[in-house]
C-alpha cells in the first residue's frame, strides 16, 4: 500500500479508502449495500491487511446504522486507523436538524462520536454546502472543535470551485483552521470537476479524496453494451452518479476493459489506477459489499498504468472545454499556472488522438 500526504497537513493516507456506505441497508442505501457487523468486520479485516488506514463514513448513511456499525468493527483497534465522517444533511428532528450551523454541526459531532464509540474523530467533512449559513458561524465553530481535541482535521465535500475559494478566504482572513481536503465525485464518466474544482483545490493545496471513483460500479466491466449486472445499483432507483450521455459511457467502458484485458486485470482496478495518476488524488474511497468485492480493487494501489494507457483512457473520456477555458485556453495559456494547465491538457487530449 501507498501513503499520500493530505493536502498540506502532515496526515498520511493510504491511497484506497474504505467508504462504508454499504454498511447497514436503511432506507434508500439499501440500494448500495446492507452490510451487518459481520460482514463489515471481514471487509475492514481485509481493508487493514491490505494497508489501508483511513475509514470514510458519514451521519446520514442509512440514519447512523453506517457508523454504528464502524464503531462496532474498529473497536479494540482504533490506534492506527483513521476515521472520518460527515455532516450537513437532515438527520436531526426540527427546523435546525440539517445545515452548516454551530447548533447542527456540534450536535451532529455528538451523535457521531457516540455512534462511532470513540472520543475524537480524525478527519470531520462538510458533506456540502449550506448557503444559508455565514461560512464564519460554520468555520469558527470547526475550529473550535478541533482546539478541543474532538477533531484533528477539517475537510469538505461536493463544493463547487466558488464555495471552496470562499471558505478558504474566511479561514485565512479569520486565522481558522483550514479545510485539509476536498471530497468529490470523479470518474472517467464524471469528469466536469476538471475544470474548476480541481485546478482550484490544487492551486489552494489541499487534498482530493474520490467518492464513488467506479461511479457506482458502472466501471467495473459488470455493465457492457449487451448486458447489465443482476442487483446493480443502476437498476433500481439510485441515480449517483447521472449517465447523461449512455452511448459515450459504454464507449469508456469499452476503452477501460480493452485495456483491463490487455493487462491481465479487473477493470476495476485499471479504473482507480487512472484516477490515482491525477495530480492532488490523495486517495480513492472503495465500498465494498464483501471482503471478496473488496479484494478484487485494493491491488490497484499498486497498479501503474503506461502513459499510453493514460492517453487512451482520457481521450474516451474527455469532454468539450466549457467556456471561459477554451477562450484562455487560445489567448492566454502563455502564462498558464501547473493548476491552469490541468483541464486543458486532458480536453486537447480527445482532439489530438
Amino acid at each position: 500500500m501507498q501513503y499520500r500526504q493530505l493536502g498540506r497537513s502532515g496526515l498520511r493516507v493510504s491511497v484506497i479508502s474504505l467508504g462504508t456506505m454499504t454498511f447497514g441497508g436503511t432506507g434508500p442505501f439499501a440500494n448500495v449495500g446492507n452490510a451487518g457487523v459481520d460482514e463489515a468486520m471481514q471487509v475492514l479485516d481485509r481493508a487493514m491487511e491490505a494497508g489501508v488506514n483511513l475509514v470514510d463514513t458519514a451521519d446520514v448513511y442509512s440514519e447512523g446504522a453506517s457508523e454504528e456499525i464502524v464503531g462496532q468493527v474498529v473497536k479494540g483497534r482504533r490506534e492506527g486507523l483513521l476515521l472520518a465522517s460527515k455532516c450537513r444533511f437532515s438527520t436531526l428532528p426540527g427546523a435546525n436538524g440539517a445545515g452548516s450551523s454551530r447548533y447542527h454541526i456540534i450536535r451532529s459531532l455528538e451523535g457521531s462520536l457516540r455512534r462511532l464509540g470513540t472520543d475524537y474523530i480524525d478527519l470531520y467533512q462538510l458533506h456540502g454546502w449550506d448557503g444559508q449559513t455565514a461560512l464564519d458561524e460554520t468555520l469558527s465553530c470547526l475550529d473550535t472543535l478541533v482546539r478541543s481535541g474532538k477533531v484533528r482535521y477539517i475537510g469538505c465535500s461536493n463544493y463547487s470551485a466558488w464555495h471552496l475559494m470562499k471558505a478558504l478566504a474566511v479561514s485565512e482572513r479569520r486565522q481558522l483552521e483550514r479545510f485539509a481536503c476536498h471530497q468529490i465525485y470523479w470518474s472517467m464518466i464524471g469528469r466536469d470537476v476538471e475544470f474548476e474544482v480541481v485546478p482550484a483545490t490544487v492551486d489552494q493545496g489541499l487534498g482530493i479524496l474520490v467518492w464513488s471513483p467506479l461511479a457506482g460500479g458502472l466501471l467495473t466491466g459488470k455493465y457492457r453494451r449487451d448486458r447489465r449486472p443482476e442487483g446493480g445499483r443502476h437498476l433500481t432507483a439510485w441515480s449517483e452518479p447521472p449517465i447523461y450521455d449512455e452511448a459515450k459511457v459504454y464507449d469508456i467502458i469499452d476503452a477501460l476493459v480493452a485495456v483491463a484485458e490487455a493487462r491481465g486485470v479487473p477493470a476495476a482496478q485499471v479504473s482507480l489506477a487512472w484516477l490515482l495518476s491525477k495530480p492532488a488524488v490523495t486517495s480513492v474511497i472503495v465500498g465494498a459489499r464483501d471482503a471478496l468485492q473488496l479484494s478484487q480493487t485494493l491491488p490497484a494501489a499498486d497498479l501503474e498504468l503506461t502513459p499510453q494507457e493514460l492517453a487512451r483512457l482520457d481521450a474516451v473520456s474527455a469532454s468539450p472545454l466549457p467556456y471561459p477555458l477554451w477562450h484562455q485556453a487560445k489567448t492566454v495559456s502563455d502564462r498558464f499556472s501547473d493548476a491552469d494547465r490541468l483541464a486543458i491538457v486532458a480536453s486537447q487530449a480527445r482532439q489530438n488522438t
